[in-house]
């Protein structure tokens, strides 16, 4: 974009127009003073006791000798003043019609200018709207990589834990957290009775009926018949979601292999989360887009990354 410089011509019309569309000075050194408020050295010196188009000249000359520094602005001047088409000051002189028709005439010879810059300055904010977008995505993840590496430390932490009742009863926060850090808006509650976090989440519009277990061997097909069951009778369009940090027995996952109204989630899929390897929302994305297409409840992550 810098390569595009501003005609020579474009800042003698922009000299012409500063000069005809204000009567009294006093109109121009405030415009002038208010245009360049955050460059205040563009204004500082000029010698408003002179003609108007002398101190005009002289600070279009300050903005064209730093045409980098000031070309936004310079831009946005003749832009500004390219749109006019009332000019209040002229139409009380007794002369009106006369300076009317100059400062038309100023301003209509500047826009042929500006429209040839008018698709440089979309450009350019089109430009810093994704640049702006992409710092805020970047920003975003970088927080999300944060907490997860958090998250990464506490589950191992949690399964190290010799105290496994302990380690149970922390599982319900950390899942609380995983799912509301990808905004799936959990509601969970711990079952005292059965070990088990139960509740629900919300991913995609879709609710899904949760259970999760940490046993401490893999889930067999019962919990998962009962599970099922209990997924259905909530209704034709309910989902469910099984989370099983030790992994299901192959007959659990034989039992669900041609028909399923929930998908599984086992530790390994949730450390692929945590390592920042798959995206959870992704993961349960392609889970249920597995178990549409082939009725099986079971689609471990690492098949998305091999």
């Amino acid at each position: 974009m810098r390569a595009q410089r501003i005609h020579p011509a474009a800042y003698g019309a922009l000299v012409e127009a500063l000069a005809r569309i204000y009567w009294f000075k006093k109109d121009l050194i405030k415009f002038l003073r208010l245009r360049a408020s955050e460059h205040p050295e563009l204004v500082a010196g000029l010698n408003f006791e002179d003609y108007k188009i002398a101190f005009a000249e002289e600070f279009v000359d300050r903005l064209m000798a730093d045409e980098d520094r000031y070309r936004d602005l310079t831009l946005s001047i003749m832009l500004e003043i390219s749109q006019m088409e009332s000019f209040p000051s002229l139409k009380r002189q007794p002369d009106a019609e006369k300076l009317l028709a100059q400062a038309n005439d100023a301003v209509a010879d500047l826009k042929t200018w500006t429209e040839r810059f008018q698709g440089l300055m979309e450009e350019r904010a089109r430009v810093e709207a994704q640049q702006a977008q992409h710092e805020e995505r970047a920003k975003h993840r970088r927080g999300l990589s944060q907490r997860l590496g958090e998250l990464k430390e506490e589950f191992l932490r949690l399964e190290l834990d010799a105290d496994r009742q302990r380690a149970g009863r922390a599982f319900e926060p950390f899942l609380h957290s995983l799912f509301d850090l990808f905004d799936m808006q959990p509601r969970l509650g711990y079952d005292l009775e059965f070990q088990q976090i139960d509740g629900s989440i919300t991913y995609d519009t879709d609710d899904y009926v949760l259970e999760a277990k940490w046993l401490k061997g893999a889930v067999e097909a019962g919990p998962l018949l009962l599970f099922n069951e209990k997924v259905r009778r909530k209704g034709k369009n309910a989902l469910g979601l099984f989370i099983s940090v030790n992994g299901f027995s192959a007959g659990a996952k034989a039992a669900f292999h041609e028909g399923t109204a929930f998908l599984t989630m086992e530790g390994t899929d949730l450390f692929c989360v945590l390592d920042d390897r798959v995206r959870l929302d992704d993961l349960l994305s392609r889970k249920k887009r597995h178990a549409n297409d082939t009725g099986d409840c079971y689609f471990p992550a690492h098949l998305m990354l091999d």
